[in-house]
């Protein structure tokens, strides 16, 4: 029987050297993964109580959950939820794992919804709602509108919105913009799939877990985007905005997309690795 300390200590290692994860991240995984296994126990209970064993039940369920971990299944997957912008969503196979990077796209709608007054927002492809819901608790004035042509993600966005006790927020099963029967927004913001078919990222990391359709576009990978950018005009009030997160490497032709299209003040913002990671423009008139 080993350790709290030493199951820690060796499951670290295994997840550097199996999975290339920095030191770092591999402690934080494995503090993870043995705290889904001791759910009362916090970083610093495992930290204080490290020279305690672990008893036998408890060491095969943590070797299990690693063994997942180690066969490169994401801990999202595995743990069931995963934080964003502050908050905890319940996640599945069947919805993307939010990521950081998409803070940035909340960050930027949040500048263009005033606080204190009711305005229209709608989240295209919101999987497990983390977008729409993160806006609709920060501005609890607007209306947000949720939209998914999976009938699976928005059962996880309704446990998410549920959970997080959210009142302003409809989720509607559409595809793209087919359901909506010409409503229009102050605020229409989406994630779509950008990643072109062939992309050799699709074989690598947890993207080989992630839903096929929530990461895919065609050749390119801005199919979604371009219907996206050529419908959205007909659901936009006068000077509402368009903001799309998209690859690292697309933000020029998301630019000129949107420029063709018409929009007006075309900007792209970085994420906090400094790369352009969303887009957005204003409807004129």
């Amino acid at each position: 029987m080993k350790q709290i300390s030493q199951y820690l200590a060796a499951a670290q290692q295994q997840l550097a050297q199996v999975l290339g994860l920095p030191v770092s991240t591999a402690s934080i995984e494995a503090q993870s993964l043995l705290r889904a296994v001791l759910p009362t126990a916090t970083r610093a209970w495992l930290i204080a109580h490290g020279d305690e064993y672990l008893p036998t039940a408890y060491q095969t369920a943590f070797e299990a959950l690693l063994k997942r971990r180690l066969d490169g299944e994401p801990v999202a997957y595995i743990l069931g939820v995963r934080d964003f912008y502050g908050l905890q969503f319940k996640v599945s196979p069947e919805v993307l794992i939010p990521r950081a990077d998409t803070e940035t796209l909340v960050d930027a709608a949040l500048a263009k919804i005033p606080s204190e007054q009711p305005y229209k927002v709608l989240d295209m492809g919101t999987g497990s709602g983390a977008i729409a819901i993160s806006i609709a608790l920060f501005r609890p004035q607007a209306q947000v509108t949720a939209i998914d042509a999976s009938p699976t993600a928005l059962h996880i966005a309704g446990e998410n919105k549920q959970n997080l006790a959210v009142n302003n927020l409809m989720l509607l099963q559409s595809d793209w913009f087919s359901a909506l029967n010409g409503e229009k927004f102050d605020v229409i913001v989406s994630n779509p799939p950008y990643i072109a078919s062939q992309d050799m990222h699709l074989t690598q990391g947890d993207l080989r877990f992630e839903p096929l359709q929530a990461l895919v576009s065609g050749n390119d990978g801005l199919d979604s985007i371009r219907h996206i950018v050529t419908e959205a005009p007909q659901h936009l009030n006068a000077q509402g905005w368009l903001m799309l997160e998209h690859g690292y490497d697309q933000a020029v032709e998301v630019q000129q997309l949107l420029s063709v299209a018409g929009f007006a003040e075309v900007v792209s913002q970085p994420d906090m690795a400094g790369i352009l990671r969303v887009t957005a423009g204003k409807k004129r008139g």
